[in-house]
């Protein structure tokens, strides 16, 4: 699943490079606004922090919330207390955009986070020239070399890497990238399959001084309080956000 996802967004990509040349994409970024302070806005706190996501379908949910007003929602979102916000820009089996993606940055004040398969240097200008301030890189989908390439092109370009990992042995990948935001994904993206107790075998393994993430399986206020237990300092939360009242949702689960 993960190898088809990718080579999708790669597939996407080029057909975006064809209309929007590599040239125009770097002038679009270098004039945006810099970059929020990602790192800065998910310091951990007495409280959990949420990054709080935009999404309207998945592989293996199908379907979800039609939001037909992304930036509607991410203000809701910001309302709510989230730190920051995660759009999904996969078109073909999340039904996202870049275009979700700008008009969420232009609507909120928080970091924002292009959600995307990435695996080639123009999806990460396209991220900036839209507006993000993060950018996911997972693991599994790349080789060092291009982990640590991709990694410092978001750093080049003011911006913060959400580095995922599924594993000790992607969590190592991860750390030797010098990433300062790392997340564990409870949900393997090989075969989408939940495992709520990975973060907390893993957390130990990342030093203080990197915020960990956990991704995943939280339907509830226990699960986020699960997840703050075994020393998430952010939780990233989506299909329990979109599928009921966000502002009220949110609420439960910031008080962890």
């Amino acid at each position: 699943m993960l190898a088809d996802l990718v080579a999708g967004a790669l597939e996407d990509a080029e057909r975006r490079r064809a209309e929007r040349p590599l040239s125009v994409v770097e002038a679009a970024a270098a004039d945006r606004a810099p970059a929020i302070d990602a790192l800065a806005a998910l310091a951990p706190a007495e409280r959990v922090k949420i990054i709080a996501e935009v999404k309207r379908a998945s592989p293996s949910r199908g379907a979800l919330a039609e939001i037909p007003d992304p930036a509607a929602l991410a203000v809701s979102y910001e309302t709510g207390g989230a730190s920051a916000i995660s759009v999904l820009t996969e078109e073909r089996r999340f039904r996202g955009s870049l275009a979700d993606l700008e008009a969420v940055r232009a609507a909120v004040s928080i970091p924002v986070l292009r959600k995307e398969f990435i695996a080639d240097p123009y999806q990460v200008f396209e991220a900036r020239a839209a507006g993000a301030d993060l950018v996911l890189l997972i693991v599994a989908a790349l080789d060092q070399a291009k982990l640590v390439s991709l990694h410092e092109l978001v750093t080049s370009l003011g911006m913060t890497a959400l580095v995922e990992a599924h594993s000790a042995d992607e969590l190592s990948r991860a750390l030797d990238t010098g990433a300062g935001l790392v997340g564990v994904n409870a949900r393997n993206l090989s075969t989408f399959e939940l495992d709520r107790d990975l973060f907390g075998t893993l957390a130990d393994r990342i030093p203080s001084g990197v915020i960990r993430v956990a991704e995943s399986a939280v339907k509830t206020a226990d699960d986020v309080a699960h997840y703050r237990a075994a020393g998430a300092d952010v939780v990233l939360v989506g299909e329990a956000l979109v599928t009921s009242d966000p502002v009220a949702t949110l609420e439960e689960f910031l008080v962890v």
